[in-house]
């Protein structure tokens, strides 16, 4: 093969011991958060002045800085992330930027950033067609969704066109819904994973029937290892990612290491093997290589095993008011360890202060002052990681690099953004539209809609086809194109002209848009007027915004949009979507979280549906949205699972929370 399509590895780092682990293994990039705009909130993340300093580091050791601004823009933020991205290229000059939100491109090209565009997976481009579109905004790479298999990464990298590249995740956490297609924490309380706030209500205990409550939505890590091997042989691969933004430099540097022999000698039994048993020292998660065999997929949710962080080295014991706990390998100054789960109450981490031999004893601190109840005999305890003395001197050498490359004296940017122009104010009433599977029985007071699928497809009658919205999934599998390209002309065909793309990748599939009006869904997770002005220029006429804004966003984006607006305003608007689902989790049936929620699974072709077992009710704000110009107001229609509860309430969403 080629030198010159050796896939970058791509190390992650959320603080500068990260970094510089990852300079010292021989990272070709590093990809970072800021403060802001970061998908990972809970990361150290770094200031514009630290990341001058090691992206200037990096330069001169050969490693690329990439910076993830992979966050949803919520309307009053455009002008504050046009800022900071021009101090990034006067101070930083990162390789690249990573980016989810539409807005993250005019924004870029508007304040001058010189470097590529990367787009996140959580701008959910799943399918080949979409490449295109992705090309034609001016992106360079795209991270394609870690749900895919080796058969349909190949479809990416085939259809892919000249000028734009593929990144694909190899190791690290999995996450049990599609990236930008998840709900869960934000629908819960305001906590958005578009937002880098996730509470990871995923990894929580469940409930159901008469079964223990188990893990039944906590992945297993994703570590493709030795299947490596064959993405070799797609030069449009170009980018293997290491996920870890939380985790410490141990993981970073061994990781890395580990991946580098797997890509420079795939053919050396020995090397493989090193490898392997470095990737068994980074203190992940256990893994596996999820679905990535199209011959031999493994669900990556196994309920009854430990899906937590770091390496499981113990459990508390009591003696007397004492808690301790003897590991299972000897533990060194400067280890971190976490005592717990991180959804267990009283849970801590704790650093290691002197060694402690395998087998020995090391007591727990714990007085009434420490925070959280007493944790029971039995608790789990997990290396979370590790201060191996070379890596300390390679770092601790790396830092004195480090003060050769002075930070920047601190400059305040002036950017101001060229805002898109408002739309003409439409008239008329507002259209209720209700959004069916499947053609209901009897009258329907509003406009009919309808997922496009084969089912639906085939049972509304010939004449009120036009009459109908016919919405594409908010997911689409690279194998599925060519279904949705037959279906999209078959409904043409027979009458239909009004078409919700529920990603801006899917107005790939509407190149001749003669007498064919696109509306953007809500599932394009539109936040912002840049972003709105994106979708009208890839041809929509119209937005539905996602529900997931609090009022107060949602009503200053409706003053000024380049669009015409419409919001699902009741029904059954999900968790999430994934691609996942454990054995053990019956379809249609209550699962029940510790805190009572309760939730179903419903599946609908390659997709599982979650769906909160209370439907989302925005109706009293009508009046209210109405006078603030929405043209349009959805209702998503799901038939009650018979053996779900039905429910004493309804959720209003984020519309009275701040959405963090």
């Amino acid at each position: 093969m080629s030198i010159k399509h050796l896939p970058e590895i791509m190390a992650p780092a959320g603080d500068t011991s990260s970094f510089l682990a990852a300079v010292a293994a021989g990272a070709d990039a590093v990809y970072v958060g800021l403060k802001h705009f970061s998908a990972r909130m809970q990361a150290t993340n770094f200031s514009i002045s630290e990341l001058a300093q090691l992206a200037s580091l990096g330069r001169d050791r050969g490693t690329k800085t990439y910076v993830a601004m992979n966050t949803l823009v919520k309307p009053g933020d455009p002008e504050s992330a046009g800022r900071l991205i021009e101090r990034l290229q006067t101070n930083v000059k990162p390789n690249a930027l990573i980016v989810q939100d539409l807005a993250m491109i005019p924004l870029a090209r508007q304040a001058g950033f010189k470097g590529e565009l990367h787009l996140s997976t959580l701008a959910n481009l799943s399918h080949p067609a979409g490449l295109e579109v992705a090309k034609k905004l001016g992106a360079t790479r795209v991270v394609v969704p870690r749900e895919l298999n080796l058969d349909e990464v190949k479809l990416m990298a085939d259809a892919c066109p000249k000028d734009l590249d593929l990144e694909i995740f190899v190791h690290g956490a999995l996450c049990h819904c599609v990236s930008g297609r998840c709900y869960w924490s934000s629908y819960l309380g305001g906590k958005s994973g578009l937002r880098g706030r996730c509470v990871q209500p995923c990894r929580r205990l469940y409930k159901q029937g008469k079964q223990d409550a188990e893990r039944l939505f906590s992945c297993t890590d994703l570590s493709l290892d030795v299947l490596t091997k064959p993405l070799l042989d797609m030069p449009k691969v170009t980018a293997w990612k290491i996920e870890g933004r939380k985790k410490g430099p141990h993981y970073v540097y061994y990781t890395v290491r580990a991946y580098q022999m797997l890509r420079d000698n795939p053919n050396d039994a020995q090397a493989k093997k090193a490898a392997v048993d470095l990737l068994d020292q980074a203190l992940g998660r256990p893994s596996s290589h999820s679905v990535f065999l199209p011959q031999r997929p493994f669900m990556p949710i196994q309920p009854k095993e430990e899906t937590s962080s770091g390496r499981l080295v113990g459990e508390i014991k009591r003696e007397q008011k004492k808690l301790y706990f003897q590991p299972r390998e000897d533990l060194h100054p400067g280890d971190l360890i976490r005592v717990g789960y991180e959804d267990q109450p009283g849970h801590r981490t704790l650093s290691i202060r002197r060694r402690v031999p395998k087998r020995g004893r090391m007591d727990i601190p714990y007085s009434a002052k420490t925070p959280g109840p007493p944790l029971p005999t039995g608790t789990k305890i997990f290396l979370v990681d590790r201060r191996d003395p070379e890596l300390v001197k390679l770092i601790r050498g790396l830092e004195a690099e480090l003060a050769l490359f002075p930070a920047p004296e601190p400059k305040e940017s002036k950017f101001t953004p060229k805002w898109p122009k408002d739309a003409v104010r439409g008239k008329g009433r507002p259209e209720n539209v209700l959004l069916f599977r499947l053609p209901p029985r009897g009258r329907v007071n509003g406009r009919a809609a309808y997922w496009l699928e084969r089912a639906s497809l085939g049972k509304v009658a010939r004449g009120q086809t036009g009459r109908a919205q016919w919405w594409l999934p908010p997911v689409i599998w690279p194998d599925e194109d060519k279904k949705y390209r037959t279906l999209i002309k078959e409904a043409i065909k027979n009458g239909g002209r009004e078409f919700v793309i529920n990603s801006p990748w899917q107005a790939a599939y509407f190149e001749d848009r003669k007498n064919v009006v696109l509306v953007a869904g809500p599932f394009c997770n539109a936040s912002n007027r840049f972003a709105l002005q994106v979708l009208k220029e890839l041809g929509c006429s119209s937005a539905i915004i996602s529900p997931e804004l609090s009022g107060e966003d949602t009503l200053e984006l409706s003053r000024n949009t380049p669009l015409p607006l419409g919001l699902v305003i009741k029904g059954m608007w999900p968790f999430g979507l994934s691609r996942f689902l454990a054995e053990s989790v019956r379809l249609d049936g209550p699962v029940k979280s510790p805190m009572h929620e309760v939730l179903f699974v419903r599946k609908y072709g390659q997709t599982n549906w979650l769906f909160p077992a209370w439907e989302l009710d925005l109706s009293e704000e009508y009046k209210t949205l109405d006078r603030a110009g929405f043209k349009t107001f959805v209702t998503m229609i799901e038939e009650w699972p018979k053996d779900v509860p039905k429910p004493r309430r309804t959720s209003t969403f984020n519309w009275k929370l701040q959405l963090l």
